[in-house]
């Protein structure tokens, strides 16, 4: 499907703008929070992608293999959001003592 291709292109121009983001910040907490931005699209990513998957293909080898890269990606997904609400109030406490 189209609409999962353009999907899979925004969450993957997001995982490399978090990533080269989070590799020039300076401050660590900072550094910690893009970088949990970053598992959250590179999760998306690989979710969408398993997704498109199961609409390309209907054999039961893509079945498993999407459902696999489905759970991967949504866990990968929903461990970066908890990193990210862990990590954002650190980020406001060192943005208010600059």
């Amino acid at each position: 499907m189209p609409v999962f291709v353009v999907f899979i292109t925004f969450t993957f121009a997001f995982y490399l703008y978090y990533k080269i983001k989070s590799y020039r910040s300076n401050k660590l907490a900072e550094k910690r929070w893009i970088s949990a931005k970053s598992s959250i699209a590179l999760g998306l990513f690989v979710a969408f992608f398993g997704i498109n998957q199961l609409f390309l293909y209907h054999s039961t080898l893509t079945i498993v293999i999407g459902a696999i890269f489905i759970v991967i990606g949504l866990a990968s997904a929903w461990a970066g959001y908890r990193a990210y609400k862990h990590f954002l109030p650190q980020v406001l406490n060192e943005m208010q003592q600059k």
